[in-house]
């Protein structure tokens, strides 16, 4: 039988059975057009980011510590940085631009109410997280974030995404992004401490923030100073191949963009 297609019935097969298990009472109560109850995290926080943009140089840091830290499958990524060349309208002069990506943590999460049996969910903190033993993998959620911030993990076969590493959070210590981060490009903390220094740098530069597609209404919770206002939403732009060998020594395409 051809791989692809035995990859394919056995995945069909997997969510058959996990179906299966599901109450009916869940699906209904998740409900297509409505927010679930937050549940679990600490509800006198509320977790955001902001990413400096004049200080990110592309490195790729975070993107190798995160896929460590969360062990994420080969050629996945639960954060990347995304890099665009740019060209001066009127010199011609060519400019790199880096935008760092991941799940946004939005206040109105689309991911969450499509979800059948309620393993997408918000914690009370604000961060969105995956129930990997109740998610059946349908992709749903992965369809309807406007961020490309979700996956389906090979190795797991359900859905996976940034959860701005909510088990180190808990344990006192950073994201392995924000730590990682050469340039202190990534600032997190909780938005309704006044004395954090993500909200003292909402204060000091609300003018200037931005976040990505706010046409969608989903209340982002990550906040870009720095980005150019044309890349709030998708650029008009080519993919570009970067030459990459996997442990097989074989070529390996990861997408970044121009």
């Amino acid at each position: 039988m051809d791989p692809i297609r035995r990859s394919l019935l056995g995945q069909l097969a997997r969510l058959s059975a996990g179906a299966a298990l599901v109450p009916l009472a869940s699906v209904a109560q998740a409900g297509i057009n409505q927010q679930p109850l937050r549940r679990e995290g600490d509800p006198t926080k509320r977790y955001g980011m902001l990413i400096d943009l004049r200080r990110c140089i592309g490195c790729q840091a975070c993107t190798v510590s995160c896929h460590i830290e969360n062990d994420a499958p080969l050629g996945k990524f639960r954060t990347t940085v995304a890099q665009y060349e740019v060209e001066h309208q009127e010199s011609g002069e060519l400019a790199t631009f880096m935008l760092p990506r991941l799940c946004n943590h939005c206040e109105n999460p689309p991911c969450v109410p499509v979800c059948p049996v309620e393993a997408t969910y918000q914690q009370r903190d604000g961060i969105v997280v995956v129930d990997s033993d109740r998610c059946v993998g349908c992709a749903y959620c992965v369809n309807a974030c406007p961020y490309d911030a979700r996956f389906i993990n090979d190795k797991t076969q359900t859905a996976d995404k940034c959860t701005f590493c909510a088990h180190r959070l808990e344990a006192g210590l950073l994201p392995a992004c924000v730590e990682s981060c050469v340039g202190g490009a990534r600032i997190i903390g909780d938005m309704r401490n006044s004395e954090s220094q993500i909200s003292r740098m909402i204060a000091d530069y609300r003018d200037e923030l931005m976040v990505l597609q706010p046409e969608k209404n989903t209340a982002p919770q990550v906040f870009y100073l720095g980005m150019d206002e044309r890349f709030i939403t998708r650029p008009n732009a080519e993919p570009v191949t970067l030459e990459v060998l996997d442990p097989h020594g074989q070529e390996m395409g990861y997408e970044f963009h121009h």
